[in-house]
């Protein structure tokens, strides 16, 4: 912008010669004052009326800054009241269509108010001529201004150095304030309040506030750009200094490092002991890292891989602890039961023992959650004395999260595998892969066929990560997985692991697991060792059955946990009641009234079963993935249309074996002395009690044989048998699953005699005994066995099973 200084208005005459109504012309983009000269640039169609009517006129013009610049069309409450008055000294169209004129500042004035002119602003303008009364204040606060403002001009490069010598020129004070206010570069509404001040003291104050302003924010600027360019330049120093030793040591033929960073990381990769392929591999980063600039990213990424190849193990190995007994006393202590995999882990010790050096055992624990699958992990890595890893596969569906990604990616990283062998930092650890069954695929690729190479004995000692690329040794891992079903595991990877079933806990051992493990931990977490409070059995008992309904003991650990916590409540309440601390109590028993005091209403009920002798009513027994459950089979026949009805929410299987029961009888109906056309014009319904809950399987085949033929012989079942077998249509019972579970189900229920398939007699010798108490366990292997049994017949001849 150029800004000229013209002659000062001393004329007052001049002054009277202005008009009281001027054209009014806002501006988005300035603010024009006072004593100078200003070119402007009008476009809009209003303000080139304005200019145009004041040239024609008096040529006299009042200029005033808009409120705000994004405004096309602005009204009168957009604009500023105060502003400049103005003469119009020279205007040219362009040929654009936009008019330049060259307006002369006059002095200050004021819109009073707007006239009704609508083709452009007009109104009525008051002269304003700032007032003085203290010239010694005046004098200093202009000496202060002239001295901020050379400083200004020296500090800010958008000025040019003459504007300062301009300024000694003005002699007057009022010129010499506009002509500062209008050379800071500032926005319109600072300098609009320079012209909202009729005391020309106050404008000096301002304009001084605003030029302070200036010189600190352009002093930080200046002070960033310092530091900015001395960073550029020690980088650049650094840089053209290391490429002229680096050509000097290619000069000279000096290979050795003159960085000790590079020094110690050579140190680093000696210590690290790898295999010779990797090392070489190592090596080859490192001279590559060398020769590459730090500034440049490729330095990052070489940088990152040398400290991976580093920090992974390749020799460190822990010490295994091969004492049997010692092993099988830390299995015994962390947990109870669980027999299959602690004999497994006792195998590999005693192999250990004579072998010294053994690939990597694969273990899969299958179970319901609760059952310590994760925490058998840990203590197995306890007993051997090995480091402990843990990898969760639940939601894993890349597989660059197994095998890494490679050194292309930006932010790329070994995959979960290599990452836990450096958490390791021994070749030997003991790695849990949680939850394997709840891995799933899309587009990024199978994870579980990347886990096939892992998990695979005669690979794994070769495994390649993505982000490493050289061969990495796992077959020292012992590897243990972990999975709630069975099925969801690819058959590939079944094939590759040693897969130990871990059952649900039964009542006796869910109480022993109690009392060793979760009320001694709960007890401590609650802090009532002080105490002294016991649980009984039975209270125990009362939250198993009457409380949870789980395979494993999580539920039970919290209803523990909740009678806990409301013991201390009320031995603190206790303690507390007379404001006095009372001795504890010697012995604070929880018995089966506190537990239902505590916990509220039982919320399950365990099945008993029925003492009444009923015709068509047979109980049968049934597994459940919280243990076992008695199955009451109730059939009824009527006249009607000659079909069966099933209800009860089955399954197909289930139906299916219903069907078999009846085609059997129908065929053997001789045998059963029934009437050949016993069915004919009869209508046969087989409910399942508890219809809410779902019911498949093929073991209630035998139970819905007997019910079927109690309701067409009209003899009623004994109640205080039970039993379970899957029948074929040449009558053979055929053996079952869970026989554990239903034993005990049976034995909970108050049944007496228990009719098992006969290849299910062998499963009994891994039964404990206190599942088979009280229990005379039958095995038949026809369903004509089981007639003498089931309906009191004198020629029923049992077998106890052995206590």
């Amino acid at each position: 912008m150029d800004d000229l200084i013209k002659d000062k208005v001393s004329d007052v005459g001049m002054i009277e010669d202005i008009p009281h109504v001027l054209p009014v012309l806002p501006l988005r983009d300035n603010v024009i004052f006072p004593y100078m000269i200003f070119p402007v640039l009008v476009g809009r169609e209003q303000s080139i009326k304005a200019a145009n009517f004041a040239m024609e006129s008096s040529k006299y013009i009042f200029i005033s800054a808009q409120k705000k610049s994004n405004i096309e069309e602005p009204t009168k409450e957009d604009i500023y009241v105060e502003g400049t008055i103005a003469k119009i000294i020279q205007m040219l169209k362009l040929p654009n269509g936009l008019l330049k004129i060259i307006v002369d500042g006059i002095i200050q004035g004021r819109i009073t108010s707007f006239t009704n002119r609508t083709n452009f602003f007009e109104a009525e303008i008051e002269v304003v001529i700032p007032y003085s009364e203290d010239k010694r204040e005046l004098n200093a606060l202009i000496r202060q201004m002239s001295n901020l403002f050379k400083e200004y001009v020296k500090i800010n490069k958008a000025i040019p150095p003459e504007a300062s010598s301009a300024f000694d020129n003005i002699d007057e004070q009022d010129r010499k304030l506009f002509y500062v206010a209008a050379n800071i570069n500032q926005s319109i509404e600072v300098k609009q309040k320079i012209l909202q001040k009729f005391s020309i003291v106050e404008q000096f104050y301002e304009i001084i506030k605003i030029l302070n302003s200036e010189i600190e924010i352009l002093k930080i600027e200046k002070e960033i750009e310092g530091k900015v360019q001395d960073n550029i330049a020690k980088t650049q120093r650094k840089f053209i200094i290391q490429e002229q030793i680096r050509i000097l040591q290619d000069e000279l033929g000096d290979e050795e490092e003159s960085s000790p960073e590079f020094i110690k990381l050579k140190d680093q990769l000696i210590k690290a002991k790898m295999p010779k392929p990797v090392q070489e591999k190592a090596v080859e980063e490192l001279n590559k890292l060398k020769k590459t600039p730090p500034s440049s990213p490729e330095a990052t990424v070489l940088r990152n891989y040398l400290d991976w190849m580093i920090d992974v193990p390749w020799h460190n190995r822990t010490k295994d602890n091969l004492d049997i007994k010692n092993v099988r006393k830390i299995l015994d202590e962390d947990h109870y039961g669980l027999d299959k995999p602690k004999e497994r882990i006792v195998e590999h010790i005693a192999v250990l023992n004579l072998v010294k050096n053994m690939r990597g055992q694969i273990l899969c624990f299958v179970g319901p959650p609760g059952v310590g699958k994760t925490s058998l992990g840990k203590s197995i890595a306890r007993a051997l004395g090995r480091n402990f890893v843990r990898i969760s596969l639940g939601g894993v569906r890349d597989e660059a999260e197994i095998r890494g990604h490679r050194r292309t990616y930006i932010g790329s990283m070994p995959g979960k595998i290599i990452q836990s062998m450096k958490r390791a930092k021994t070749i030997n650890p003991v790695m849990l892969l949680d939850e394997i069954d709840k891995m799933s695929m899309d587009f990024r690729g199978d994870p579980s066929s990347a886990m096939l190479e892992v998990l695979d004995p005669e690979q794994n000692h070769t495994f390649n990560d993505h982000y490493l690329d050289v061969d990495y040794d796992l077959s020292q891992v012992m590897f243990i997985t972990t999975a709630n079903v069975r099925y969801n595991i690819p058959l590939p990877l079944q094939d590759r692991m040693e897969i130990i079933e871990l059952p649900g806990y039964l009542e006796p051992e869910k109480i022993q697991i109690s009392k060793r493990h979760i009320i001694p931990k709960q007890i401590k977490a609650h802090g009532l060792e002080k105490f002294n409070v016991e649980f009984k059995d039975e209270s125990v008992g009362k939250i198993i059955t009457d409380y949870t309904r789980e395979a494993g003991v999580r539920n039970l650990e919290r209803e523990i946990a909740s009678v806990l916590r409301k013991t201390a409540r009320d031995l603190i309440i206790e303690q507390s009641g007379n404001g006095k601390k009372k001795k504890h109590p010697k012995k604070f028993e929880i018995t089966k009234d506190v537990i239902e005091k505590f916990l509220g209403v039982p919320r399950f009920r365990t099945q008993k079963a029925e003492k009444e002798l009923r015709v068509g009513s047979v109980t049968g027994l049934a597994w459940t993935s919280v243990g076992g459950d008695i199955l009451q089979v109730d059939a009824t026949v009527m006249s009607g249309a000659e079909k069966l009805t099933l209800t009860g929410q089955i399954g197909n299987v289930m139906k299916e074996s219903a069907q078999a029961a009846l085609s059997y009888l129908r065929s053997n109906a001789k045998d059963f002395h029934l009437d050949q056309n016993f069915s004919k014009g009869k209508e046969i319904h087989i409910h399942l009690p508890e219809g809410a809950i779902p019911k498949d399987g093929p073991s209630a085949g035998i139970t819905m044989a007997m019910a079927l033929y109690s309701a067409f012989s009209y003899k009623p079942a004994k109640s205080d048998i039970a039993m379970t077998g899957e029948i074929t249509l040449r009558g053979k019972v055929i053996p079952i699953g869970g026989l554990n579970e239903k034993l005990l189900a049976a034995q909970r229920s108050g049944i007496k005699t228990v009719l098992i398939p006969k290849e299910n007699e062998k499963d009994l010798s891994e039964i404990k005994n206190e599942v088979k108490q009280g229990l005379k366990i039958v095995p038949i292997s026809d369903i004509k066995e089981a007639v003498p049994f089931v309906f009191n017949l004198k020629s029923a001849k049992t077998k106890k099973s052995k206590k």
